[in-house]
């Protein structure tokens, strides 16, 4: 997607946020709202500007969810426990409106950042770990990319018809240059491409598991958030690849020893996990079939929607995003209007 695309993208859902924010205000299509709602989060801490920022969807600052979490009790929600989810859709006696906070890839900055501002609220939080990032195994390409490709020139690699050179020196080409290995991690075998990428990026002087380990909690950092008692940890699979392009043995592999893992720190095991990506070519029935066949008690995709009692282990969450962090959009996306207005 071309710079521009991406900005006029932009600027039409702000525009369709705000729309939806006066509509409720206005106390029209109340239909929309849910019983409740899951949000989906990533990074949370203090925004650093920097001129290629191909992850700031994935991050949020801590003041901004203060005025999130400020927002959603002003306008009468309460929080809870995602795993409390599914007792609370079965339960036709209670119509109060609730909310439950997701975090995933397990970040330091969930810790350091996050968890004081859900303490201050007194709001339950799970955070979703991949096993192959807490030990330092495994790269984040998104990150390692973002790194690379900010810092370098140009980069030369072979996306399959011999060696290529991507100059970098405008924050287009940048971009052109991220869209184009995103679209080959998510073209063939997964693990294969990013073993690939990471070797570049060593080519480049950069080793992308010191990146992981800056980034990522460890087992000391996961028992020390786990200690919280509003703090829960879930599954997030051991290797984060798109577990819908993967074999079925390996794809429950993946879920099931991540469940170890978390078992393994804790001395609990998950009761929820989410599926990497957690769009509809990389999480499907298939995926929601085994999950609920480990005893997982919900599941979450990335998928926009409002949670329902019928689909547990394929469970919608709506994204705080790093390009919207109005306490009013917060209000619009709670409304529901945003999703009945793209048939949702």
């Amino acid at each position: 997607m071309g710079q521009w695309k991406r900005r006029l993208k932009r600027i039409a859902i702000g525009g369709g946020l705000k729309g939806a924010w006066l509509a409720n205000a206005a106390g029209l299509m109340k239909e929309a709202r849910g019983r409740g709602i899951i949000f989906t989060l990533h990074h949370v801490r203090p925004h650093i500007a920097q001129p290629f920022e191909p992850n700031r969807h994935l991050e949020i600052t801590p003041e901004f969810l203060d005025a999130a979490l400020r927002r959603l009790k002003r306008i009468g929600y309460r929080f809870v426990p995602l795993d409390a989810v599914p007792f609370l859709l079965s339960d036709p006696r209670d119509d109060r409106l609730f909310a439950a906070f997701t975090l995933d890839d397990g970040y330091r900055n969930n810790l350091v950042h996050a968890l004081p501002v859900f303490e201050r609220h007194g709001a339950p939080f799970t955070v979703f770990i991949t096993q192959g990032f807490a030990e330092g195994s495994h790269s984040i390409w998104w990150e390692t990319l973002a790194l690379l490709l900010s810092r370098e020139n140009s980069v030369e690699f072979n996306f399959g018809r011999g060696r290529e050179r991507l100059p970098l020196d405008t924050p287009v080409r940048q971009w052109e240059a991220f869209d184009r290995f995103a679209a080959f991690i998510h073209s063939q075998d997964e693990a294969r491409a990013v073993s690939n990428v990471d070797a570049m990026a060593r080519h480049y002087g950069i080793e992308p598991t010191d990146i992981t380990r800056d980034l990522v909690m460890g087992p000391k950092d996961l028992g020390a958030l786990a200690a919280s008692p509003l703090a829960t940890l879930g599954a997030h699979t051991i290797s984060h690849r798109a577990l819908a392009r993967l074999p079925w043995a390996e794809a429950r592999i993946e879920m099931e020893i991540s469940a170890d893992y978390i078992e393994s720190i804790t001395g609990t095991r998950p009761r929820t996990i989410a599926y990497p990506y957690g769009l509809p070519a990389t999480a499907t029935a298939r995926e929601a079939g085994i999950a609920a066949d480990l005893g997982f008690a919900v599941a979450v995709t990335t998928q926009p929607g409002l949670p329902a009692a019928g689909q547990l282990t394929y469970m919608p969450r709506i994204s705080l995003n790093g390009f919207y962090q109005k306490p009013r959009y917060v209000s619009a996306l709670a409304s529901g209007i945003p999703l009945k207005l793209l048939g949702k």
